[in-house]
Parts: C-alpha cells; sequence; structure tokens
C-alpha cells in the first residue's frame, strides 16, 4: 500500500496527476474522471477485502490455537509450542481446516557456485544434449520481480537424476545454498463435493475464483 502520509492534500478544484501535479479540475477530461472513478472504487473495495481475509486467518490462528490449547489441557498435557501442522473438521465431516507451518528459505551465495557448475556441464553436454535441460535450467534461475529467484524452480533440479560427477556436485551446492528465513503460517478451507465426497479447497484468491 502506498504512504500518502507525505502527500499534502489536494485543493479544492483541483487534480493530481500521477507525476505530482495539480491539474484544475476543468482540465482534467470526462473519461479520465471515469477511469479514476471505476479505479478508485474497485481498489478499495479490494482493501476491504484484504482487510476482511486478514480478520479471518487472525481468527481462525487464534481458534485453532485455543482448540489445541483446550484439547492439551484434558490430557495434562504441556505444549511444546504452537508451530505444528492441524486438521479440524465438522461434526459431520463436510468441512475441514488446515493449519500449515512451512519454512521460508532463501539461497546464500553458493547458489552462483552451483550455476556455474550446472552452466560447465550444460557446456559439455552441448552436442546432442536435449534441449529440453537447457530450458529448465534457464527456468530454474529466472528471477522474479524482485530479484529473487524462485525457490520451487530451484529445487525442482534436486529432482533430476543426473549421473555425472560435476552435477552431483551442483546439487550438494544448491543443497548447501539453503537457508531458513523464517517460517510462515497458512490456512486452508476445505468442504466435500458431490457424491465422491472428495475434498475440494474453498478459493480465497482472485485468480482461483
Amino acid at each position: 500500500m502506498a504512504d500518502t502520509s507525505t502527500i499534502p492534500a489536494t485543493p479544492e478544484g483541483y487534480w493530481r496527476n500521477a507525476a505530482g501535479h495539480l491539474v484544475p479540475e476543468a482540465q482534467v477530461s470526462a473519461h479520465d474522471k471515469l477511469r479514476d472513478g471505476v479505479a478508485r472504487s474497485l481498489v478499495e473495495s479490494a482493501l476491504a477485502a484484504h482487510a476482511q481475509l486478514a480478520a479471518l486467518k487472525k481468527q481462525a490462528l487464534a481458534s485453532i490455537a485455543e482448540l489445541v490449547s483446550i484439547s492439551a489441557a484434558q490430557y495434562e498435557v504441556q505444549m511444546g509450542g504452537e508451530k505444528g501442522n492441524v486438521q479440524i473438521t465438522t461434526y459431520d465431516g463436510d468441512y475441514k481446516i488446515l493449519r500449515a507451518y512451512a519454512e521460508r528459505i532463501i539461497f546464500t551465495e553458493q547458489i552462483e557456485a552451483a550455476k556455474e557448475l550446472i552452466n560447465g556441464c550444460i557446456h559439455r553436454w552441448s552436442e546432442g544434449a536435449n534441449a529440453n535441460i537447457r530450458v529448465l535450467i534457464d527456468r530454474a534461475f529466472r528471477t522474479d520481480s524482485k530479484g529473487q529467484l524462485k525457490t520451487a524452480a530451484v529445487l525442482e533440479l534436486l529432482r533430476l537424476e543426473i549421473d555425472d560427477a560435476e552435477w552431483t556436485n551442483a546439487m550438494q551446492a544448491i543443497r548447501d545454498s539453503i537457508q531458513a528465513s523464517g517460517t510462515a503460517v497458512y490456512v486452508r478451507f476445505y468442504k466435500r463435493i458431490g457424491p465422491s465426497g472428495q475434498w475440494q479447497a474453498i478459493p480465497l484468491d482472485l485468480a482461483a475464483v
């Protein structure tokens, strides 16, 4: 969310453009005003939905933690900590909630050594090698919008079974480069669907709705 605390108030009768310049309202076209209204309305709705989701996650984590605490008290068990995967369901089995903890990982500078070793493998294999390997490597070391490596893509390389000493050394360099950077907690909601009774996740992101 943008920090608007340092932006001065826009005087009455003016609009502030994206460059921060004041534009007399009469010089702002009707279509620009319409676009502004649609964008502003949708973003305000999105911010409200975001706040609701944050409140839902907070409520869910608190309720699950309380349930775990009550269960522990029933058996006079002293809990060693809050971190743990927990699954709870409704009495009729129609709904399920999963609390899961996952380690966030980053790659240290050793990942660069792994990349060089892999490039050495590709160079040696260049004649007659499957072009798909090159595509896989390029994808694995492609960074996201923040300049960070995509963890899943890099870890996918560890699943490749290639009998080559240099490749094995590269995979060890990847393993050595993995470093925990914190823990993320997820809450996922499920419902049973149809006669099969299979679980289906309740999507809480726009792409899945």
